[in-house]
């Protein structure tokens, strides 16, 4: 082999290397979609209520929110919303908020979806899946907890247990 090719032999192998190494060392154990939003502040946007109000977080500033992002079309979604109901009902009085942000749907199908399983916490309309995207839902439903400082406490990717849910806001829950 000639000096020039084992010189170019070695420097592939060492860029090879080099990239391997970059590729390897990453932080691999950083966590993917929406558990990676922990610790950071909560991103805020306005959408409508179903009533077509502007609806935002920062409505909420001071209390913990549950947020929760789903669709009618989605069976986990359906069938954790009633305990979303019963932990709104629960700690209301508590400085526990609890918003559903429906992923694309109408005002019209949310509000006849809602009335049919019992659904009195605040429901927003979110035609462009803002808050989807931001907070990195890998599917649906999604929730996150949100401290009143408006910290990201907590996230989970599927449906909940309202035991889940419940210990999930206790730590948030002004005693009284």
């Amino acid at each position: 082999m000639s000096r020039r090719a084992w010189w170019m032999v070695a420097g592939a192998c060492a860029l090879a290397a080099f990239i391997v190494f970059l590729y390897f060392s990453g932080d691999q154990s950083a966590p993917q979609g929406p558990a990676g939003m922990v610790g950071r502040p909560a991103s805020d946007f306005t959408v409508s209520d179903i009533d077509g109000r502007p609806a935002a977080l920062a409505d909420f500033h001071g209390k913990t929110i549950v947020l929760n992002l789903w669709a009618s079309w989605c069976p986990p979604c359906r069938a954790e919303m009633p305990d979303l109901q019963r932990l709104y009902a629960r700690f209301a009085s508590s400085g526990v908020v609890v918003v559903g942000v429906d992923q694309g749907e109408s005002a019209a199908t949310i509000r006849s979806y809602s009335q049919s399983l019992g659904i009195h916490y605040p429901l927003w309309v979110d035609q462009e899946q803002k808050y989807g995207r931001v907070y990195e839902a890998i599917g649906m439903p999604t929730t996150t907890i949100v401290a009143p400082n408006g910290t990201i406490v907590k996230t989970f990717d599927g449906p909940l247990s309202f035991d889940q849910m419940v210990g999930a806001v206790a730590p948030y829950v002004r005693r009284r």
